[in-house]
């Protein structure tokens, strides 16, 4: 499942104790190897790992727990991933020995313009004069992605799987050092809008703290009904009504997302993309994600050079990879788009030859 970046990952594996794992803060730092001789969970935060724990152990399967993780992130790291957002899905179906891919991600509402993110002259916004309010957001998607995966692959009843975000935003959970420095870093812009600025800070107007416990009894009702009647609960009535106002009622920033919207987005399941990196077949989400892709094209590329024989600590090995990169990015930024509405070269892009062409000019000491 697709979330954003997080610099530390708790992990929960079978023969680890109950015990909760207090987060890393923002600055990395190591954490004990782990093993798991069945199965493995790991997230940006020790609830989400051991919510999805909780259903492996209750006899669920991996979709069941990914689908429990999913909704207790929403929760303890929403700066980075929620209900309100998309996501991305590569599943492998072992009973079936066949990878595939969920796209879940937020499509543009129907009203979008090209002028959307202009001003009245034509010039670009700002960039948070665009982000923050409605104008930026899309039709969320995260909540088919899980119904829909859940439909197909899951075991467990649905209702099941919401009870530990449920739970946990009901009686509250301890703010992240991750969470709390966010809060603080973007105080100016989560204090623009009367939800956030309740929700973050305190009467007084100071964020929230770490060790905090925050309650979120809002999200746990929402939980609740889409645990009642299913994705249903969320696309239409009173919570889609209640999303499309906030957004087309922003202050200041409105957007254009509609009932229409939600009512009729859709999960696309797709194929994955795979390419070869020696004796190994690296596979995930293709367009209109540009990861497998551009990933496919680096190990493509490397594939002509002995790294195992260089070794890591030879500059040239960096060297190699950091320009290996420099060429993925840059057919990532004039090739890579949504194959759905532009035409692209997604074979090609992979084309044996066309990535030795590719891998002859890191034999160069050119700048790439």
């Amino acid at each position: 499942m697709c979330s954003c970046a997080a610099p530390i990952f708790t992990v929960t594996a079978q023969q680890i104790s109950d015990t909760i794992i207090p987060e890393a803060s923002v600055t990395p730092q190591q954490s004990q190897l782990v093993d798991g001789k069945q199965w493995m969970i790991a997230t940006a935060n020790h609830y989400a790992s051991e919510a999805g724990a909780a259903m492996l152990r209750q006899g669920g399967n991996a979709i069941d727990a990914m689908v429990a993780t999913q909704l207790v992130l929403g929760l303890v790291e929403p700066q980075s991933s929620g209900i309100g957002g998309g996501g991305f899905l590569v599943y492998w179906d072992n009973d079936n020995q066949r990878m595939t891919t969920f796209d879940g991600r937020e499509t543009a509402p129907f009203a979008v313009t090209p002028r959307l993110f202009q001003n009245k002259n034509g010039q670009p916004l700002a960039f948070y004069d665009a982000v923050v309010g409605g104008r930026s957001v899309g039709t969320p998607g995260t909540i088919k992605l899980l119904w829909n995966s859940h439909q197909q692959y899951g075991q467990l009843e649905w209702k099941q799987l919401f009870q530990p975000a449920i739970k946990l935003a009901k009686a509250g959970f301890i703010v992240s050092p991750r969470l709390a420095a966010l809060v603080a870093k973007d105080a100016t812009h989560l204090q623009r809008w009367p939800l956030t600025k309740d929700y973050f800070f305190d009467a007084q107007g100071q964020p929230i703290q770490a060790g905090q416990r925050l309650i979120n009894q809002a999200y746990a009702d929402t939980l609740r009904k889409i645990a009642d009647y299913g994705q249903k609960a969320f696309y239409q009535g009173d919570i889609a009504r209640e999303i499309v106002n906030t957004v087309q009622n922003a202050v200041g920033n409105p957007g254009v997302l509609s009932n229409i919207d939600l009512a009729s987005y859709k999960v696309k399941q797709r194929e994955p993309i795979c390419a070869p990196y020696r004796q190994y077949q690296i596979c995930g989400m293709g367009p209109p994600s540009s990861g497998a892709l551009t990933l496919g094209q680096i190990m493509g590329m490397l594939n002509h050079y002995p790294l195992a024989k260089m070794g890591a600590n030879d500059v040239n090995s960096w060297r190699l990879i950091g320009d290996a990169s420099r060429l993925a990015f840059a057919d990532r930024g004039r090739y890579m788009a949504d194959s759905d509405y532009v035409p692209m070269p997604t074979k090609g892009l992979l084309d044996p030859d066309y990535i030795q062409q590719r891998a002859q000019l890191l034999a160069t000491n050119k700048r790439l």
